[in-house]
């Protein structure tokens, strides 16, 4: 960089706000290349001020920068990121950032993109490069370093020191090596101050890293803020209004819920005829989840799953078993969403986990499988959800006092693998008094058998599960747990017909629920038509 000696008190203070002061850096000293194919300088737009503002306060509060986010079509978020990070490695000294994205291609572009933040950035605030290659730019003096890499390897810049890192379109990373990629890189910058971690990504269903990582920090369990700008805060999406225009009842619905223009709606049913309704939802989501709708074949349908998340505001009583009974606490494994009343009827499906627990995923969920108890009430109500990781011995006695607490409610264990054990002490050791139980005549003996539990085979799995999907579009079935819709929502029929959890995934709760209401004796019939007034209680 240029000598300050000699500069005035005035031009020293405007050099010294450049190197401090992102947007009085960007649209002064950085281009991009525009919708219109022009280079322009870059000015802050609307979507890149909202995640500005959020970066900024990231620093005045912690230090440092650690964001997850979802990105819409032709946001810039990616430039702004990648802007930011040309910044902070260009103007300050000893800094390293990374780049790193799904395919080659990509990561060119981004690259492409960062060198001509440099060959456009005014002279006098533009460091000198002591090497400049494909994948990246070293600042010799500043000893700083830009470098680009794609997430297609194992341990790609394992054991590197990074102080500025953009993971980006993570959805994306392949499969087999993306935990281990993004558990290499994460270690590879420091929990210091002036750091950052950007995740960056378009949506691409519920089964992947990136899903963990935004869900972890939606939830505030990871240690990242989410962001998500939806399309209707960019100005430029929106279109004249003709004549004799009307909305229509969707739209209006849409206007209503988020504040829409005639002008945004008009836009909309453009873009819609265009590109269809379910690819528009993808590229212009209005709300996080609509993003996220599942690829590949959902085993229930994501619209219906959406709409009951948004209707899930109800916040349960969280609880934990001390001693014989269930006490309120902020730890506990149970969540109950309707206590239990002396009159009602209950059913509980639990699925039974190995009780061992492993390090957390990226959304700060534990591997492993846990052990869940679903809790139905006689008109198809979720009422309360256990879920946890106890040994199978212990989550017997779980389930006789979560039973106990719902006026001995009927008990439908799963008894495959774990499960034997469960039954055995419910019904053998503590004697609970409504164990589920199957009975089967003997071809030879012709003598009736009686088994505990219930069997999860290749029969009784889609009997279940298909006993759930039809509920859901009967709206027979009423859920308040949004654990319970997320697990749903990553819940897929594979190639082979097969039903099963998107890998990285869990699906204790929704075996739970099955069984729960596979045993369900309620007299309503899911397949008739509920009354429109009901619709916002049973969906």
């Amino acid at each position: 960089m240029s000598d300050e000696q000699g500069l005035s008190p005035k031009a020293l203070a405007t050099r010294r706000r450049l190197r401090e002061d992102f947007d009085f850096y960007a649209k002064h000293c950085l281009k991009i290349r525009d919708k219109e194919s022009q280079i322009v300088p870059l000015r802050l737009n609307e979507a890149q001020k909202i995640l500005h503002e959020v970066v900024e306060r990231q620093l005045r509060t912690t230090g440092r920068i650690r964001v997850v986010i979802l990105k819409g079509r032709q946001q810039g978020l990616s430039t702004y990121v990648g802007a930011r990070n040309y910044f902070n490695v260009s103007q300050h000294r000893a800094k390293k950032a990374a780049v790193v994205t799904h395919t080659s291609d990509s990561t060119n572009t981004l690259f492409d993109m960062t060198k001509r933040y440099h060959v456009n950035c005014p002279e006098y605030i533009r460091p000198s490069t002591s090497r400049s290659s494909k994948k990246e730019l070293l600042f010799g003096q500043l000893d700083s370093a830009y470098r680009v890499a794609t997430a297609g390897g194992d341990g790609v810049m394992r054991g590197e020191t990074i102080t500025d890192l953009h993971a980006s379109e993570v959805a994306f990373w392949r499969p087999s090596v993306a935990r281990e990629n993004w558990n290499g890189l994460r270690q590879s910058v420091p929990d210091a101050p002036g750091t950052a971690i950007f995740v960056e990504s378009t949506a691409n269903g519920y089964g992947n890293l990136f899903y963990e990582l935004w869900q972890g920090a939606v939830s505030g369990t990871n240690g990242y803020e989410a962001v998500f700008v939806p399309w209707f805060k960019s100005p430029e999406y929106s279109s004249p209004v003709p004549d004799n225009w009307e909305a229509s009842w969707e739209e209006k619905r849409l206007a209503e819920k988020y504040g829409l223009s005639d002008e945004q709606l008009v836009w909309r049913r453009r873009m819609v005829a265009e590109s269809g309704l379910d690819l528009f939802k993808q590229e212009y989501p209005c709300c996080a989840e609509e993003a996220f709708l599942t690829s590949g074949r959902p085993a229930f349908i994501p619209e219906q799953l959406k709409a009951r998340m948004e209707m899930c505001t109800t916040q349960p009583d969280i609880m934990a078993l001390e001693g014989d009974k269930f006490e309120k606490h902020p730890r506990g494994e149970l969540k109950v969403y309707a206590p239990p009343e002396p009159s009602e009827c209950y059913y509980i499906g639990a699925d039974v986990g190995s009780g061992i627990r492993g390090p957390r995923h990226a959304n700060g969920e534990y591997t492993g499988d846990p052990s869940v108890a679903q809790v139905l009430d006689s008109k198809k109500r979720q009422v309360a959800v256990w879920r946890g990781y106890v040994l199978p011995d212990m989550f017997a006695h779980v389930l006789y006092a979560l039973g106990e607490m719902y006026n001995w409610a009927q008990i439908a264990c799963e008894n495959n693998n774990h499960g034997i054990l469960p039954n055995h002490i419910l019904y053998h050791d503590l004697e609970y008094p409504d164990v589920y139980q199957t009975t089967k005549v003997d071809e030879t003996t012709q003598r009736e058998m009686k088994t505990l539990g219930f069997t999860t085979s290749s029969k009784t799995r889609p009997m279940i599960i298909n006993g759930l999907r039809g509920a859901m579009r009967g709206r027979g079935l009423t859920l308040n747990d949004l654990t319970t819709l997320r697990e749903m929502a990553t819940f897929v029929e594979n190639e082979a017909g097969k039903f099963e959890a998107e890998a990285g995934n869990h699906d204790d709760t929704v075996i739970s629920l099955g069984i729960a209401y596979h045993i369900h004796e309620g007299d309503w019939d899911t397949t008739s038509p509920v009354p429109d007034e009901m619709y916002t209680e049973a969906i």
